[in-house]
Parts: C-alpha cells; sequence; structure tokens
C-alpha cells in the first residue's frame, strides 16, 4: 500500500542519514526517496478520489479522499524542500557554519519531521492524532534553534511554550469530545469515524465548547490570529528549507485537524455555528498581517506574516462553505504550499548571498542571483493573487463565494486586505529585486539542486493558474469528493 512507503520512507533515511559519512550523497538519496514518496501519494489521491477510496489499517490509520490530498501537498512541499536542502546544506559544510555531523542530524530531523507531518492526516484516532501534532512541535523545535544562535534559541523556546499551551487546550477539546460521545450511550471511542456517524445524537452544548477549545488549540498551531505570536520570530530563525516546511506544510496540518472536528460540528450542531467561528479567526488574522505586512524590515518575518494572511483567507473560505467556500481554502492550502515554499527557498539564496535579513539592506537580487531573482520576482506575483498564477484562482473562488453568500462585509474586507498587501510586496520587493548591488556584494550563481527545487514548485503554480479557469465543474465534482464525509 502505498500509504506505507509514505510513512516507512522517512522513518528509514532518518536512520541512514545519521550514519551516512557522505552528506552529500545522504542528500541526493534523500531527494530521489522524496520523489518516490511524491509518486506514491499522487498516486494514493488518484486513487481516493477517482473512486470510494477508504483505507483503513485496524481502524488505526483511515484515509479518504481528504486525507490523501493533504498528504500530496504535503509531498510536493518535502520533495522540493529535499531538493534545496542538498546546495543549501552542502554550502553550510563547506563555509564552516555546521560540521558534517550536524548535517548527518539535520538530515534526521527533516525526515523525523516529514514523518510526522505525513501521519497527522493518516490517524483516525483523534487522541493520536493530538499526539502526531505535538510531534510534529517537539521536533521542528530542533530545527528553528538549528544553528544555536541567541536569537533561534530563544525563538524555538517561544515556538515550543506557545505552541503547548495551544496544543493543551487541543486536548481539553479533544477530551470533552471523547466524553460527548461517551455519555450518549454508544460505543467508547477515539476515532473519527465513529464520533462523524453518530455526530448528531451528542449533545449540542458540549460540542460547541469543545470545538472552541480544539479551534483556539490547533489554532496556535495553525498560525491564527491572535494567537500566531510565535510564527514570525520561529519562520524566520529556522533552517530555511524548514521555513518553507513550516509555512507550506505544518501550518496546513493543524487546519486538517480543526476540519477533522468541523465535520463532526457541522453534523451535530450545523454549519453556521463551524462557519461564522472560521470567519472570525480568519477576518481577525487577515487584518493583523495585512498591517504587520506593511512595516516589515526583516525578510522572512515579511514571508511569515503572509502565512498568517494565508492561513485567514483559507479559513475564511471555509467559513463561508460549498461548494465555492470549500474549493477555495481547499485549493488555497496546496497553492500557498508551494508558493510560499519558492518564496523561502529564494529568500534563502538572498540573504546567502548579502549575509543579512534586514530588507533596506538588500538591493539588485536579480544581478546578483539572475535564476533566483526572477524565481522571485514571479513569486512575488503567485503569492499576491496576480493572474495566471494559482493563487488567483483560489482568492476568486473565497471571494465569489462571499458575494454569492451575501456577506458583503467580508469580501470587501478581503479586497481591502489583498490591495494592500500586493501593495506592501510590490514596495519592498520592488526596493530588493532591482536596484543597484551594494559595495562587497559580488553576482553568485545558484545551486543546481536549488533551480530543481524552484521549477518543482513553479510548474503547479503556473499549470494550475491555467488549467483550472477551464475546469469550473471538475472543481466543484472534487469539493464534493473531499468534503462528502
Amino acid at each position: 500500500m502505498e500509504i506505507l512507503f509514505i510513512l516507512g520512507a522517512p522513518l528509514i533515511l532518518a536512520i541512514l542519514a545519521f550514519v551516512m559519512k557522505n552528506k552529500k550523497a545522504a542528500g541526493i538519496i534523500n531527494a530521489i526517496s522524496y520523489f518516490a514518496v511524491l509518486s506514491c501519494a499522487l498516486l494514493l489521491l488518484k486513487r481516493c478520489v477517482l473512486s470510494e477510496c477508504r483505507v483503513s489499517f485496524f481502524g488505526f490509520i483511515y484515509l479518504d479522499a481528504l486525507s490523501a490530498f493533504f498528504i500530496f501537498t504535503a509531498s510536493v512541499v518535502t520533495f522540493a524542500a529535499a531538493l534545496y536542502s542538498i546546495g543549501y546544506v552542502n554550502k553550510d559544510v563547506k563555509e564552516g557554519v555546521i560540521s558534517g555531523r550536524r548535517a548527518g542530524i539535520y538530515y534526521s530531523l527533516f525526515n523525523l519531521f516529514c514523518f510526522s507531518m505525513f501521519l497527522v492526516p493518516a490517524l483516525n484516532n483523534l487522541g493520536m492524532l493530538w499526539v502526531a501534532i505535538e510531534m510534529t512541535t517537539l521536533i521542528s523545535a530542533f530545527l528553528v534553534g538549528f544553528y544555536n544562535t541567541k536569537k533561534s534559541v530563544e525563538a524555538a523556546w517561544k515556538y515550543i511554550i506557545i505552541c503547548s499551551v495551544g496544543i493543551i487546550l487541543a486536548l481539553l477539546g479533544t477530551i470533552l469530545f471523547s466524553y460527548a460521545f461517551a455519555v450518549s450511550g454508544v460505543a467508547k471511542s477515539l476515532n473519527w469515524t465513529d464520533i462523524a456517524q453518530v455526530a448528531h445524537i451528542l449533545d449540542k452544548n458540549i460540542l460547541k465548547i469543545a470545538f472552541i477549545f480544539i479551534l483556539v488549540g490547533y489554532g496556535t498551531k495553525a498560525g491564527l490570529a491572535p494567537m500566531h505570536t510565535w510564527l514570525p520570530d520561529a519562520h524566520s530563525q529556522a533552517v530555511s528549507p524548514i521555513s518553507a516546511l513550516l509555512s507550506g506544510v505544518l501550518l496546513k496540518m493543524a487546519l486538517y485537524a480543526i476540519l477533522r472536528f468541523g465535520f463532526i460540528i457541522i453534523k451535530g450542531v450545523g454549519f453556521e455555528y463551524f462557519g461564522n467561528l472560521m470567519l472570525l479567526l480568519g477576518v481577525i488574522s487577515l487584518v493583523i498581517s495585512s498591517g504587520f505586512v506593511l512595516v516589515q524590515k526583516d525578510l522572512k518575518r515579511l514571508l511569515a506574516y503572509s502565512s498568517i494572511e494565508h492561513v485567514g483567507i483559507i479559513s475564511i473560505g471555509f467559513g463561508l462553505g460549498a461548494p465555492l467556500g470549500f474549493i477555495g481554502a481547499l485549493l488555497h492550502i496546496f497553492n500557498h504550499a508551494v508558493t510560499k515554499s519558492l518564496m523561502f527557498f529564494t529568500a534563502a539564496d538572498a540573504i546567502s548571498v548579502y549575509k543579512k535579513h534586514n530588507i533596506n539592506a538588500i538591493r539588485g537580487v536579480m544581478k546578483a542571483l539572475p535564476f533566483a531573482g526572477v524565481m522571485m520576482l514571479l513569486g512575488v506575483f503567485a503569492l499576491t493573487g496576480f493572474p495566471p498564477f494559482s493563487i488567483f484562482i483560489s482568492e476568486i473562488l473565497i471571494i465569489i463565494a462571499a458575494f454569492l453568500n451575501g456577506s458583503y462585509f467580508v469580501a470587501g474586507l478581503l479586497l481591502i486586505c489583498l490591495g494592500i498587501v500586493f501593495g506592501a510586496f510590490i514596495y519592498h520587493f520592488g526596493k530588493m529585486l532591482f536596484g543597484n548591488l551594494p559595495k562587497g556584494i559580488i553576482p553568485a550563481g545558484e545551486q543546481l539542486s536549488a533551480k530543481f527545487a524552484y521549477l518543482v514548485l513553479l510548474f503547479p503554480i503556473l499549470a494550475l493558474g491555467i488549467v483550472l479557469v477551464f475546469k469550473q465543474k471538475d472543481l466543484i465534482w472534487i469539493a464534493q469528493k473531499l468534503f462528502q464525509g
């Protein structure tokens, strides 16, 4: 079965990376293996979307179309990150930033982190889902503080403390869901499939309180405001390929957990309760992040606040409901994952050359890094929702859903905030990309592995932006498949 390979490969790679002496060879094996993982994830997604796929292993692992979608999204970004890591880590070793032994530790942690994120959407038991998400926090904290500088260690501790508080609240919510199931008189279980079947007979008041704990708890991990405060520090201090994984995959896994509990709420309480809460946190996240994007001076923190903005857009899409809101939010999960990863990679190349994060100190990227500069320019327009890039499609679907739903205030706010972010990104990146090179900056070539990583991510960004314009009916059909649970 595909899922066994997807879950098993990272564990084997983690051991292999630790014992191999040639770390560049370990990186290449890593990338090849994640291409195989991506292939398996694509086959799994195809099987689950085109047929009534329900994969279950003793009730512990449960896969449906939604699970397969999140696994596929994770596999695309992990493959690109594995590719980018080859040149990135090799350069750090050559420059003496890290030792060969530390490079092995990086690859081991990288693979364990990927395993924990693949595990989240594969689990049926909501208690084990909590354990898997906590595992992602503990493993990724070492990668946030990997360089062992004062700022990185501080960011890692802040990440652990804030997310641990959130995860405790999520645990309380999980316990309340279990209690509601237990007092209903049916069999006791924490399996999502069992609870969802009887959601309509569960105590509505307990479900409402439980979901608030879930939304705040897992919303902290997802980067929803006002629980987002760990995110800018962690994203800016983490190893750059890990920054892409944090933004592109980890935040989405927390959203997946919210969705699984959300389906129970929709069946037990009704969509309005779920939708209003998602809209509220989505709007707060959108407004707060838009303000911070305007005033940022740190390149990676700028991208981090952009992640909060896009998580807010996704939350709004789910809050607006089916079919356009759901499919728009779902598409946005994938579109943001690949686009933001591309931007973090280009930012990493720029920081590597200029040795600074400060936006005001970075000038003439197009001259210093011609290939990465072009990718960064394309990424700016893609991330801000400019056609023909894929984010334009998902954002326009969510905006249309808002108008059709009669949520004119939300639609107007979306348009205003998207306009603010677009202007801020053009201003910030326009200064960085163009102009004369600062003194002492020598034009450098990009690593070949980095170029491949860019192209892997750029392909779906362009392809989906063009193809999906002509596939509206298919999008609605897919949305129904993914959310029929």
